[in-house]
């Protein structure tokens, strides 16, 4: 198959999924997809499996999830305008707000007959995510009320039903029994005028090392104390964890002051943008050989770089078992969550078609980008 391409692996995903319907169904608590991380909608017959909603965050999103996922969004946005606002209660059983103004403004929208459940973000002011630029509870953050901003319990609006506490990104069992005290100890006088609450996304259930028992254990013991409360996790990168790479091929190397690159058919900034926000070091694989980050010493040391015109779009330096070569395929595992959400087509560089691998190991194109695709953005 011709690269660059992501390759979804539906055997890891039924796995992820496999374990996440458990982990529900033990707790008592609705695990759902945020699409932030995930939403390529062909694969949502197999999620309908294992799961029945998913999270959104645009009218988009909530659209994608009403027509496509086959139910309606468990919205939240940091702003909803009057212009959206329509769409996003057409598609949406749950909408939260992001502050109380916002909450004002929207409320008459809500009709006589309107099922839709109204929820309120709220900030805990606690969270142990050390990367700010992921972090929604760093001080001045623009996330959620404060709790001593609140109306008291007995002027709390009784058209809000549930909470929205989002904390955590990537983070263990461990980390959210924690996050849970400060949020029992700051919100629990409301909880008697709630229906529902949503402990937010960040839950990395799916890593092999996470407590899934504590995870499950901690629910249980919150919904033996608050058994009315309907408990949410929306999690986005616990379902598409470790379930596919990015293929790419060396298309070049290059040599600068002894600094060796190989110029790939793929792109850090358009294809995997997280590895340089972050900033973290994908894992990459040659020859299905795990390839370590050079140590200085070996001879076969080299940067990857990608194919834009952007300076900083490079990566490195990894050392390699031998000497690259035109062709040779470089793998970024670990490519499926937080890529196709986030890519573009900064440059016009092409867009890796999207792959995935059926269970009898038929590969099937989902999506094969083209010129059409960068020109209809340009309209």
């Amino acid at each position: 198959m011709t690269t660059p391409y992501y390759l979804l692996e539906e055997s890891l995903l039924r796995r992820n999924l496999s374990l996440i319907k458990d982990v529900a169904d033990r707790s008592g608590a609705e695990v759902i997809l945020a699409f932030k991380a995930f939403a390529l909608w062909k694969t949502f017959p197999i999620f309908r499996e294992y799961i029945s909603h998913t999270t959104a965050s645009s009218p988009d999103e909530a659209r994608l999830a009403f027509e496509e996922f086959g139910s309606p969004a468990h919205t939240y946005s940091p702003a909803y305008t009057e212009h959206d606002f329509p769409e996003i209660l057409r598609c949406s059983s749950h909408i939260t707000f992001n502050s109380l103004s916002q909450y004002h403004r929207f409320r008459g929208f809500k009709s006589a007959g309107t099922d839709v459940s109204f929820g309120l973000r709220v900030n805990p002011e606690y969270s142990e995510i050390e990367t700010e630029l992921y972090n929604p509870c760093a001080p001045g953050s623009r996330f959620g009320v404060l709790a001593a901003d609140l109306p008291s319990p007995d002027t709390f609006p009784s058209d809000i039903d549930g909470f929205h506490i989002h904390c955590h990104c990537e983070s263990g069992a461990d980390v959210f029994a924690r996050t849970l005290v400060h949020i029992i100890n700051k919100f629990s006088p409301w909880f008697p005028k709630l229906k529902w609450i949503n402990f937010g996304g960040g839950h990395l259930m799916t890593r092999k090392d996470y407590d899934v028992e504590l995870l499950v254990h901690t629910l249980q013991d919150f919904h033996r104390r608050y058994p009315h409360l309907r408990m949410i996790l929306e999690p986005g990168s616990a379902f598409a964890w470790q379930t596919g790479p990015l293929v790419s091929s060396v298309v070049d190397i290059v040599e600068n002051n002894g600094i060796k690159t190989a110029i790939l058919d793929v792109s850090f900034t358009c294809h995997m943008p997280d590895c340089l926000e972050m900033p973290y070091h994908p894992a990459v694989t040659l020859d299905s050989q795990s390839v370590p980050l050079a140590d200085g010493a070996s001879p076969f040391n080299y940067r990857l770089g990608g194919n834009s015109c952007l300076s900083g779009d490079f990566m490195g330096s990894w050392c390699f078992p031998r000497e690259l070569k035109i062709g040779d395929e470089i793998i970024f595992e670990d490519m499926m969550h937080y890529t196709t959400v986030k890519t573009t087509t900064f440059n016009g560089v092409r867009h890796p078609s999207i792959v995935i691998r059926h269970l009898d190991g038929a590969l099937e194109v989902l999506r094969e980008f083209k010129y059409e695709d960068y020109r209809g953005r340009m309209d």
